[in-house]
């Protein structure tokens, strides 16, 4: 081997790690946008929740008051790591332009009650009442795909809710529910 190709191939092999960390770095530095649909109050909210490391401040406020409970119109601080979750779920599906249609978000302890009441599945201790539960849907995509792709993050819970068309995500502890 004649000495110039070993250096040449010295040098690839050696950059390969230093290139792949550069890649993963501008993924994560690049801005993480979420789409909304709330089909309860027909609002729509496309934003940047976060850029790089950073969360949006004034992003995460408009998204909790997107999410609030729509019985009582009371707000809570919701969990970033579930926006964090949703976005993560979206690129899984490979599905960028992805409009989450939000079944509900925040729940006040009084709405919660009022379900568990009235439905069933409804946790006494629901994480919706805490801002770390979420229930979606996507427009023209199956629900368990859904599901799919967020049990294969591996990250809080999944519940499957076939009959309704819907799929719960938490960022509580890893478990999963439904069909």
């Amino acid at each position: 081997m004649n000495r110039r190709i070993f250096l040449g191939a010295a040098l690839a092999a050696a950059s390969t790690p230093a290139f792949a960390r550069s890649q993963h770095r501008r993924q994560q530095d690049r801005p993480r946008i979420l789409s909304f649909h709330h089909l309860h109050t027909d609002e729509h909210l496309t934003l940047t929740y976060r850029k790089g490391d950073h969360y949006q401040r004034s992003s995460l406020e408009r998204l909790d008051r997107f999410l609030r409970d729509f019985r009582t119109g009371e707000i809570t601080s919701i969990d970033p790591k579930l926006f964090d979750l949703l976005f993560d779920v979206k690129q899984m599906l490979g599905h960028d332009d992805a409009v989450f249609e939000i079944l509900s978000g925040y729940r006040s302890p009084q709405t919660n009650a009022m379900l568990r009441r009235t439905s069933g599945g409804v946790a006494k201790r629901s994480l919706h009442m805490s801002g770390k539960a979420i229930d979606i849907r996507v427009s023209d995509m199956p629900s368990r795909s859904i599901r799919d792709a967020a049990l294969q993050l591996g990250r809080g819970g999944v519940g499957y809710y076939s009959r309704s068309d819907f799929v719960h995500l938490d960022t509580g502890n890893v478990r999963r529910w439904g069909a």
